[in-house]
């Protein structure tokens, strides 16, 4: 269906709306840094506000946006945090100086920040900001571990690994301890609740609380707000009212953080522990100047808390007092900190606990190094206090950790929910090494021992491969592009570019067709790069990023990309194209916006620079997990999730092919190093050969995942649940990554599970056993990924097809038969 027109605007308002949906409430623009208010009325339907990105006949200027960003002072400097001010200026407590910045970082700007005349700017999302403190000049983090604290009631948990918080709210939900304070909690293997089935469907960690950090002086007036966003930290504020200027607790929150630290503001501490309550509670002991409680939950289980009050202020170690079985209650007008701990293993790991008590860390910091083939990243972090910092780290880490934190790691280990056992390593910076950096890598088929080598092809192979790369260039040319959908349009406009990669490299551009088939596909690009599309794109200048018209005609449109889903994988494709488009023809790049709009898109989901203003540090990649969040801004009782690892890689490697064609080396260092932390974590949490020990045993022969949540695993998709749909997202597209992030024996033993023709558990339409053969294209994505372990049975099938007959719906709409032949010939399938 066609949209409907766009509406008739004010004459001082100018834009590029395609369709927008009815907004009704009184509106706000911003011209050059004032805001103007707009009725409701003056518009038949309207978007979140916009502006024209250029300066119109009528002389209204550019808005402030668009200029380009002036020096200024760090983003991230003390000056800018939210500061811990009373702790500041005593002999007990310090803070870390900044990170030390190595010769070489690879995190540094793509380009300078300055959003492009073609596309409008919004100061209207329909999810508004929650409670969130910072000023609308800090980027926000749409997709971070962190997001629920600003989503929804505020009130599911944040997982940092192995901890998870959440705030009570009152609520007595499922038999919870009502509180307003936070919650804190940490489950163990056994706790979690694993589905019926051999093997089960999924498993899902529970709820439960363990303890609670509160204060007698929250109450229903109570309100939950956050300040200083960053890529790996937030502090969650719990005021009594909304208004009051300081908070009663606030939290710093950080991944990987090994206790859970409240810092009291003149309050009156509460800690509860659920159910039945507290078995134990030992006698004050002192740790230096510190008081420490040793706690045995409701559940027998041990914890550990220390009492930490500023040095201003005198304190009496008898005034935590036990008033029913489940509250234990602290000094009135206490200021200082209180930190909780969870001790699995006796004395020694309370020794650990001693020794870093006092400190807690507030922040961290990225850097990095790519070296020929070695790569190097470290998370530098901030703390405040003299004690040494005890971080958590996850298994992928550990595989990769720097040898000389190897005599700084612990005994500590804790369960987490979906991410195996962490493992406690003293460092106040953690540094790890990835020593295989896929340098080699470019469009052609690759793999380690490939590496930059021209691959020959056979005469027949090539004979076959100019029949059929006619065929499909004549289908892309001739069919258009999906109007609707940022995703589908990026598949089919990296398709086509794929095409046009083969005729060039592989063909030598001998077909009459090449250059007329490249002028059509710059010609399509140029609608997206003019934002003339049928749900253009506007720059949100509320959440800070890229995003699409069409989730305002419906929410759920284009799989959620106006509420930052996806982004990654939407934008990875068209980056890609692009990437191609330049390779066969390096004037395109200085032609119009077409530089400046690629990397627009990188930056949307994979911003480099810690100082940018208009996009947040890496949108969609966590650092500390290793690959990256597809869900945008919904609350998840679950947390963030992905379900393709596949299209997680391949957005890695388009931001490094982008970064080689436009000579852009620190991005293309970046994306390798990418996808070399993404082949580990992926082969971690991700693809389960039979020795995986980061899942329940029981869990194993699904495996892949499926959607990978924080708290929970699904071995489904969002769009159905035959195993070729599940295994299959985690496939597409098959390209030059594929044989770095899905190894062999992984490979090989998924196959043997659900596809080969002796052990079939496939939903298929075919008579035949063979599992593979399945409905339409999933068919050719299952024999593509065969030939990252059977390259000539998968290219005969591309050859030949069934018994003879090739049907085309076997390619889905995202691939192309030519890009398949030579895929499994390049992989040793035609030789």
């Amino acid at each position: 269906m066609s949209p409907p027109p766009p509406p008739a605007l004010p004459p001082t308002l100018v834009h590029t709306v395609h369709a927008i949906p009815k907004i009704l409430s009184t509106t706000i623009l911003k011209y050059s840094g004032t805001a103007t208010k707009i009725p409701a009325s003056s518009f038949a339907s309207f978007p979140p506000p916009l502006l024209s990105p250029t300066t119109t006949s009528m002389g209204l200027s550019q808005s402030s946006l668009q200029k380009p960003l002036a020096p200024s002072s760090n983003k991230f400097s003390k000056s800018l945090r939210k500061s811990w001010t009373s702790y500041r200026g005593t002999s007990t407590l310090t803070v870390n100086a900044t990170a030390v910045i190595p010769e070489g970082n690879i995190f540094v700007p793509i380009q300078q920040d300055n959003i492009l005349p073609q596309i409008p700017i919004g100061t209207t999302h329909p999810v508004a900001r929650k409670g969130i403190e910072d000023d609308d000049k800090r980027t926000l983090h749409t997709n971070k571990f962190y997001a629920n604290s600003f989503l929804g009631g505020q009130d599911q948990p944040i997982w940092t690994h192995p901890y998870f918080i959440w705030w009570g709210k009152g609520s007595d939900e499922n038999g919870q301890f009502p509180t307003w304070g936070m919650n804190i909690a940490h489950d163990e293997e056994g706790d979690r609740i694993i589905a019926d089935g051999d093997p089960p469907k999924s498993y899902i960690n529970p709820k439960k609380q363990s303890l609670i950090l509160s204060a007698q002086e929250l109450d229903p007036s109570t309100t939950m707000t956050t300040d200083t966003h960053l890529p790996f930290s937030v502090n969650i504020n719990l005021k009594h009212r909304m208004g009051t200027s300081e908070p009663r607790i606030t939290f710093p929150v950080v991944q990987g953080m090994s206790f859970v630290t409240g810092r009291y503001i003149n309050s009156t501490p509460v800690i509860h522990c659920p159910g039945d309550g507290f078995r134990s509670i030992s006698h004050a002991i002192f740790v230096g100047r510190l008081t420490k409680y040793r706690i045995v939950d409701n559940e027998g289980r041990n914890w550990v808390m220390y009492i930490n009050p500023v040095l201003t202020q005198p304190y009496d170690t008898s005034a935590f007092r036990q008033i029913d079985r489940n509250t234990l209650v602290g000094p009135s007008d206490f200021k200082g900190t209180i930190q909780v701990a969870k001790n699995p293993s006796g004395d020694d790991i309370e020794k650990l606990y001693d020794k870093a008590s006092g400190s807690f860390v507030t922040e961290a910091m990225l850097t990095g190094t790519v070296t020929d083939q070695r790569g190097t990243y470290s998370l530098n972090y901030t703390k405040i206090g003299t004690s040494p910092l005890l971080m958590f780290v996850l298994p992928h880490h550990m595989e990769s950790l720097d040898p000389e934190l190897k005599s700084a790691v612990t005994k500590l280990r804790l369960s987490t929910t979906t991410k195996g056992i962490a493992t406690a390593v003293w460092a106040d910076k953690l540094t790890f090494i990835e020593t295989a950096l896929p340098t080699t890598m470019g469009f052609a088929p690759w793999t380690p021992t490939i590496g930059a080598s021209k691959i020959r092809y056979p005469q027949g192979t090539l004979d076959l491969l100019a029949i059929t790369a006619e065929q499909d260039l004549q289908r892309s040319m001739n069919s258009s592009t999906p109007p609707d959908s940022m995703y589908y349009a990026g598949k089919t406009l990296a398709k086509f570019a794929t095409i046009l990669w083969v005729m060039k490299d592989v063909l030598s551009a001998t077909s009459p067709q090449y250059p007329s088939g490249l002028g059509k596909l710059k010609f399509e690009m140029a609608k997206y790069v003019e934002n003339r599309q049928q749900y253009p794109l506007y720059y949100d200048d509320s959440w800070k990023g890229v995003v699409s018209y069409a989730g305002f005609i419906d929410p759920g449109a284009d799989f959620g990309n106006t509420f930052y889903n996806d982004h990654h994988f939407h934008f990875g494709y068209f980056v890609y194209a692009c990437a191609v488009i330049a390779y066969l023809d390096p004037e395109w790049l200085t032609q119009g916006h077409n530089k400046e709009w690629v990397n627009m898109l990188v930056k949307d989901y994979a911003e480099s620079d810690y100082n940018g203003r208009d996009y947040p540090f890496f949108r969609s990649f966590d650092w500390y997990n290793g690959h990256s969040w597809a869900k945008g801004l919904f609350e998840s009782a679950n947390g963030k999730d992905e379900e393709s690892t596949s299209e997680d890689g391949f957005a890695s490697f388009a931001v490094k092919m982008w970064g080689k064609v436009i000579g852009d080396v620190d991005m293309e260092k970046r994306g390798n190093l990418m996808l070399a932390i993404q082949a580990r974590s992926f082969n971690n949490y991700f693809y389960l050969q039979e020795n995986n020990t980061n899942h329940p045993a029981r869990f194993i022969p699904n495996k892949v995942t499926g959607i990978l949540y924080e708290n929970k695993v699904d071995h489904a998709t969002y769009f159905g649940l035959a195993p070729e749909l599940i295994h299959g997202i985690h496939m597409l597209p098959l390209s030059p990554p594929s044989q770095l992030l899905r190894t062999r024996p992984f490979v090989k033993e998924e196959w043997d599970r659900f596809f080969s023709s002796s052990n079939s558990n496939s939903n298929s339409n075919s008579n035949n056993n063979d599992g593979a053969l399945v409905p339409g294209g999933w068919r050719g994505i299952l024999y593509a990924n065969l030939a990252l372990i059977d390259a000539k049975t998968a290219y005969t099938f591309f050859r030949d097809g069934i018994r003879g007959v090739w049907e085309e719906g076997w390619i889905d709409n995202g691939a192309s038969r030519t890009w398949y032949l030579v895929w499994c010939a390049g992989l040793g399938g035609g030789r």
